[in-house]
């Protein structure tokens, strides 16, 4: 249910403002790491205001009706589940302090205190009860009355002795708890942490969160969804068909817009942009890819661009590139004379990796980009930068996706990287998707790698675009060795070339190191993805783990007998 509820409230929920500095956005030129930054301000302003008018409602004890329920509903379908809070370090815990076994026989008969906390220990974003009344708003009416299970974290301020207040006023509102366990809190002020497993219906559950939340036994109280997942994480694709549901928070750059665009006067230019663009909409998960028939002037744009590409590519680009490209040379896809269709490039993709591409009208935002990665899906624009900058483009355009990305998610290596940091994506929080949107930034756009002594450019970004490419291996900019925890948070150039690149050893050291970094992260699960089926799996329960080693023991054998056969035609 819970992952239900927050995809009808993603489906419900789109960022409104264009991506502009008037309203906020932080620089002149789109980028993947400005767009997260300001997606997380835009995503904070919107929730402010609906909680506000939300808890103003639920202070109102006259509006405690369904018709008050579904208002709330209504208003909280509008928003987006993204880590919404301060991180909740520890969602689930098993018994690190002595666990409890609850007797019902032995309660102690007191009832709980109704007095009001005389500080204000409410959430910063969702409240749970407002996370439980959206739920409600993707569940018919009947839904409202079943008995359901609730993980329920509680931190006392008090000894372990008022736990019993507690089961009393769960007990009392109709709650069957079913499992309990305790632990002595980090946290300042609160003696334990006490997670709770109860059965009620969800109308009573919500009354019984009111209650609890003005006790002052509590320093807070926090409800956990299914599979152990706090209910305030991001909603994620699970499965490479959700991606369709990440198609209405795309945003088309609309050359108008801005006055420095090449193609801002051009209203023939402008026309053809929103043509492919409504194409690439209409694109759902297991249609066929669609057949652009570039114009003369377009091909001629591509010309320009690839015979550069010829030029420079001996000289300045990574091994792992010209191999990639050479392939699609051999195989009739690239030539000087003819744009490849993104169906071609996708066969070609899909052969080498397992890579698939997906038309999109534009930028994504910098979440649901990255979580395409996890499905080796790379997304990609269709349309032509304009004939009057064939060598600069404000956004990215076809030219740069095919010439630039492409040719190196044809290697296996780099395809895992690019995969691993989709994965890492998944279910991460907003500061988080920032940090990885800079490394994303700072290595697949703008990368450069060693090769025999010589440094050698990896990066989209420097590929299709050869003032920075000049730039970057000119000596004046400061190169520094990759390493993720600072490539992270290092702060870039939009308006001129990088003042800094980082330089990988090879992409498996990259990896490596990349993989150590992610492990740090605050993400209370991990997750893989399933090739078979085609899922992003959260690894949660000792069935799921016990079933993945089956799998990797059963691959050992393979590898174990291959090894000895090569052996016994040696010997």
């Amino acid at each position: 249910m819970a992952v239900a509820a927050a995809q009808k409230s993603r489906e419900m929920f789109a960022i409104n403002k264009s991506y502009s500095i008037e309203n906020g956005y932080p620089a002149r030129r789109r980028s993947l790491v400005d767009d997260a930054r300001f997606e997380t301000i835009v995503v904070k302003q919107t929730k402010h205001s609906v909680l506000e008018e939300a808890r103003q409602l639920a202070n109102d004890a006259s509006l405690a009706t369904d018709a008050a329920v579904a208002h709330f509903a209504s208003q909280l379908q509008r928003q987006h589940l993204d880590q919404i809070n301060d991180q909740y370090d520890d969602q689930v815990f098993e018994s690190e302090g002595k666990s409890i076994e609850h007797d019902h026989e032995n309660d102690v008969e007191s009832s709980e205190s109704s007095e009001p906390s005389s500080d204000n220990d409410s959430d910063a974003g969702l409240t749970e009860e407002e996370v439980l009344l959206e739920k409600a708003a993707s569940q018919d009416k009947d839904a409202e009355m079943a008995v359901q299970r609730a993980t329920l974290v509680l931190r006392l301020r008090e000894g372990i002795n008022s736990l019993a207040r507690v089961l009393k006023v769960i007990e009392n509102g109709k709650g069957n708890v079913v499992h309990l366990e305790s632990r002595p809190s980090k946290e300042q002020g609160v003696q334990f942490d006490i997670l709770a497993k109860v059965d009620m219906t969800r109308k009573d559950l919500l009354a019984l969160m009111k209650t609890l939340r003005q006790s002052s036994t509590l320093a807070s109280i926090t409800i956990l969804a299914e599979d152990n997942i706090d209910v305030k994480n991001p909603w994620f694709p699970r499965h490479a068909r959700d991606l369709d549901n990440c198609n209405h928070l795309m945003t088309k750059y609309e050359p108008e817009l801005d006055m420095n665009h090449p193609g801002f006067s051009d209203k023939v230019y402008r026309s053809r942009r929103k043509e492919i663009a409504n194409i690439a909409f209409d694109y759902k998960f297991g249609d066929l890819i669609p057949i652009i028939e570039y114009t003369a002037d377009e091909v001629s744009t591509w010309t320009a661009v690839f015979n550069n590409v010829l030029d420079l590519m001996p000289k300045h680009f990574c091994m792992e590139y010209r191999n990639a490209f050479k392939m699609l040379q051999d195989d009739n896809i690239f030539t000087a004379d003819k744009i490849p269709q993104l169906k071609d490039m996708n066969d070609f993709l899909k052969k080498h990796t397992g890579f698939t591409l997906r038309p999109a009208a534009g930028l994504l935002t910098a979440r649901d980009f990255l979580a395409s990665l996890a499905f080796r899906v790379f997304q990609s624009t269709q349309y032509i930068r304009h004939s009057t900058s064939p060598f600069h483009t404000p956004e990215p355009d076809y030219i740069h996706e095919v010439l630039g990305h492409m040719p190196l998610l044809a290697d296996p290596s780099f395809a895992q990287f690019s995969q691993e940091l989709g994965l890492a994506s998944l279910g991460a929080s907003d500061e988080e998707i920032e940090k990885l949107s800079t490394v994303y930034w700072f290595t697949i756009e703008f990368g450069l790698c060693k090769e025999q002594g010589e440094v050698k450019a990896y990066g989209a970004g420097l590929l299709s675009a050869y003032g920075e490419l000049l730039h970057a291996v000119s000596g004046k900019p400061e190169l520094r060795p990759f390493e993720p925890p600072i490539t992270a948070v290092q702060p870039y150039q939009d308006q001129e070339y990088q003042p800094i690149y980082f330089v990988a050893e090879s992409f498996e050291d990259a990896k490596d190191k990349f993989r150590k970094w992610v492990s740090s992260m605050s993400r209370p699960f991990e997750v893989r993805y399933n090739p078979h089926t085609q899922r992003a799996e959260i690894l949660d329960s000792v069935e799921q783990l016990n079933n993945l080693m089956t799998q990797l023991n059963l691959e050992m054998l393979h590898l174990n007998t291959a090894l000895n056969k090569l052996k016994m035609r040696s010997g």
